[in-house]
């Protein structure tokens, strides 16, 4: 149930404030004193580093947490928001990442689930019919309201989370990581929506790890860091180097660290490998020392090529060189004998088992390690994960911590500590900074550029261009399932240079 009262606010554009938010969790003092502030028709955008606190303040307004201390204002009345339905209630809608869609329901279906239109305990499906058609008039899109959510596109459900929250009349709509599996054409799509909300003078709060698109849609940025406030800037007013230096606390020389290349001998070489239509015929080497980006769009078959050398799938033909040698890579296991392993794409899906604690997780691909017998020798395996924990201040209450209880980026040096631990000399790593904030990833490209340095072989899949011509010591572009071209200057590349490749 939602309690108001009336507290007069001056003026009439402010939409939404949050006063002095205060949030602890057992071991951890989430956010302290946080204050917020939101116009009608502007976008904030809201930044900083995994565990900063941008989720908990966002689970707050939404419902999700109850507040220590503070207050919440929308329109000038003062709300206590105790659950989601009370935060839809009051005029708050959450998209979140991993949407709340049910894929077996229609777009309709899960358009008005739970609010159904009844008539005689019967569905009125032509009433939402009608009125999901208003909804995809009002943001400018044609979708089939009786297509089921499985059958959609990433950026058609975000379309379908959006309608949704129109059709409670959201007054502010909340998008958390909303490009994170969008394309470029589907993200300008996206930006064009937002700008038309801000229209009609709906408050939008817009989470990234992207700081372009911050600059791009947001009209202030406002930071947190370890729980508290660092600063709300008009985002004319600030300059990307001091956004990034209000985010991590530090100044950040370049985005991407530089390293003297020296390539050695060659680590891997795959020749003519097929899987159906989603790889065909690629063959590619890569050499010791040295950082091999792979580029192309969505479904070009990087992560299918990939799970093939790890032996994740069969493939139909191909042949597979480990250091010279041909090599039958039949299951994970085998590739993890022979020194290959695979940060993958979706480190909540396949790269971590949740419910399982950081310790654990770390173990799991290096129990020939830690067996004694029949029996664990957890004492060893707590010993060599705390040298990880330290090397890469991994951010955890204690071993035993469940992994799905820590941030994105935490979660990503788990991965990363587990395949450190087995001393991997081909490591390949599968969009390994996607949904991490900007301190994190530099870190990340310091690991790479270390373990380049050290001799591994590191081959790189990054959706996003900056980050392949930033850290590659060459490319290689994907289109529709085959290698498209090499680029071996890449100092001189641009862009533009490797879209027109993955786009042939």
């Amino acid at each position: 149930m939602i309690v108001m009262t009336k507290e007069p606010e001056p003026g009439n554009s402010l939409l939404l404030e949050m006063r002095q938010i205060d949030k602890s969790f057992p071991g951890v003092h989430a956010l302290k004193n946080v204050s917020m502030k939101l116009r009608r028709g502007e976008v904030m955008g809201l930044v900083g580093e995994n565990g900063a606190g941008k989720s908990t303040l966002i689970k707050v307004l939404g419902g999700a947490h109850l507040p220590d201390a503070g207050k919440i204002l929308i329109e000038g009345r003062q709300f206590h928001i105790p659950s989601p339905t009370a935060a839809q209630q009051a005029g708050v809608s959450i998209i979140y990442q991993e949407f709340n869609l049910i894929p077996g329901l229609t777009v309709r279906e899960n358009i008005f689930l739970g609010r159904e239109k009844t008539r005689m305990g019967f569905v009125r499906a032509a009433e939402e019919h009608s009125k999901t058609l208003q909804l995809f008039r009002k943001i400018g899109i044609n979708i089939d309201t009786n297509a089921r959510c499985s059958e959609l596109t990433v950026a058609q459900q975000q379309t379908v989370e959006i309608a949704k929250a129109l059709s409670v009349n959201a007054k502010i709509i909340v998008m958390d990581e909303p490009t994170a599996t969008l394309t470029t054409q589907e993200t300008e799509r996206l930006f064009a929506i937002i700008r038309d909300l801000k229209s009609h003078g709906l408050g939008i709060i817009y989470i990234s790890h992207r700081l372009d698109e911050i600059f791009e849609v947001a009209d202030r940025a406002m930071v947190l860091r370890d729980g508290e406030l660092v600063g709300t800037h008009d985002i004319n007013d600030i300059t990307l180097e001091k956004l990034i230096e209000m985010m991590v606390g530090r100044p950040v020389e370049s985005e991407f660290p530089k390293r003297s290349i020296s390539p050695g001998r060659e680590r891997l070489r795959v020749e003519d490998l097929c899987r159906g239509k989603a790889v065909r015929n690629v063959s590619f080497s890569a050499r010791a020392g040295e950082v091999l980006g792979f580029a192309g769009l969505i479904g070009a078959g990087r992560t299918e090529t990939m799970r093939l050398i790890f032996g994740a799938d069969k493939p139909d033909k191909g042949r597979i060189f480990i250091n010279g040698r041909k090599t039958d890579v039949r299951s994970p296991g085998d590739a993890i004998r022979n020194r290959i392993c695979l940060l993958t794409e979706d480190r909540k899906g396949q790269g971590l088992v949740l419910i399982h604690s950081c310790r654990e997780n770390f173990g799991l691909p290096n129990l020939d390690r830690f067996v004694r017998g029949m029996f664990l020798d957890q004492r060893k395996e707590r010993k060599e994960f705390s040298g990880f924990v330290q090397s890469l201040r991994i951010k955890l209450t204690g071993h035993e911590q469940l992994t799905m209880n820590l941030s994105g980026g935490n979660q990503q040096k788990v991965v990363l500590a587990k395949w450190l631990a087995r001393n991997a000399d081909i490591m390949i790593f599968d969009e390994p900074t996607r949904g991490i904030d900007v301190g994190t990833k530099y870190e990340i490209y310091l690991l790479i550029n270390r373990l380049a340095d050290e001799g591994k072989a590191i081959i790189m899949i990054s959706s996003e261009l900056p980050e392949v011509l930033g850290m590659s010591d060459r490319i290689i572009v994907m289109h529709e399932g085959r290698v498209k071209g090499e680029i071996t200057d890449v100092a001189n590349t641009t862009q533009e240079d490797i879209l027109s490749m993955a786009i042939a």
